[in-house]
C-alpha cells in the first residue's frame, strides 16, 4: 500500500503542519511507504496557463504536471491536508487540482458520459477551519464544501472518498484542545488508513 500526502499550507509552524507530522509519524511507525508533496515547499506553480492547457489538450503534458501525476499514479491512498480559507481550499491546492487532475489523466469524456480515471485510488481529506463547527453547520458550509471538493473533484475523478475530517476553531482553542485533536487524528489514521 502506497500513500501520497498532498499538503497545502505555507506556515511550517501551523496546526496543519502538526497534522502532517502526526500522520507521517503514524505511517512511519507502521513502516508504510509514503511520499509528501508540500506544495509551498516545492514552489508548485498553481496557475493553469494557456500554454499548459494547450499542451495538455495536445497530449504533451508539461514536465511539472507529469511529475505530480506520476506520484498520484503510484499511490493507492491520497491524504490531502489543507486549511479552509473563505469556505474553500487554498488557491495553491485548487491550482494543483486545476493543473494535475487534467483531461485524460483524472477523467475522460466519451460520447455519452464523463468517466473518472482514478478508480483504483482512495482519498482522505483533513481540513482546519477558523470558524466554529456550530457556525459552519448553521450555514450549511460542511455540506457545500463536501459537494464542491469531495464529490465534484475526487469522486468525479473516480476516487473513493474514505473520509473528510474537519478540525474547527483551530486558531481559538487551547493548546490542550489541539493535542486532543491530534490524538483523535491518530485514531482516525489507524482506523481508516492503515
Amino acid at each position: 500500500m502506497k500513500y501520497l500526502i498532498v499538503y497545502a499550507h505555507p506556515n511550517p509552524k501551523s496546526f496543519n503542519h502538526a497534522i502532517l507530522e502526526t500522520i507521517s509519524e503514524e505511517l512511519r511507525k507502521k513502516k508504510r511507504d509514503f511520499t509528501v508533496r508540500d506544495l509551498y515547499k516545492i514552489s508548485f506553480d498553481p496557475a493553469l496557463s494557456a500554454k499548459d492547457l494547450s499542451a495538455i489538450q495536445d497530449g504533451a503534458v508539461p514536465k511539472d504536471i507529469k511529475r505530480e501525476q506520476h506520484y498520484i499514479s503510484k499511490a493507492d491512498i491520497l491524504i490531502v491536508i489543507f486549511p479552509i480559507w473563505w469556505s474553500a481550499m487554498p488557491a495553491m491546492l485548487k491550482g494543483y487540482i486545476d493543473r494535475v487532475f487534467s483531461l485524460k489523466f483524472a477523467y475522460d469524456i466519451t460520447e455519452t458520459e464523463v468517466v473518472g480515471l482514478l478508480r483504483d485510488k482512495k482519498v482522505f481529506l483533513i481540513s482546519t477551519t477558523g470558524a466554529s463547527k456550530e457556525d459552519y453547520e448553521k450555514m450549511g458550509a460542511f455540506k457545500m464544501m463536501n459537494m464542491a471538493m469531495d464529490t465534484a473533484i475526487f469522486q468525479f475523478s473516480g476516487m473513493k472518498v474514505i473520509g473528510h475530517k474537519y478540525f474547527s476553531s483551530v486558531p481559538y482553542v487551547s493548546q490542550q484542545d489541539r493535542k486532543k485533536m491530534l490524538q483523535e487524528l491518530k485514531l482516525l489514521v489507524r482506523e481508516k488508513l492503515l
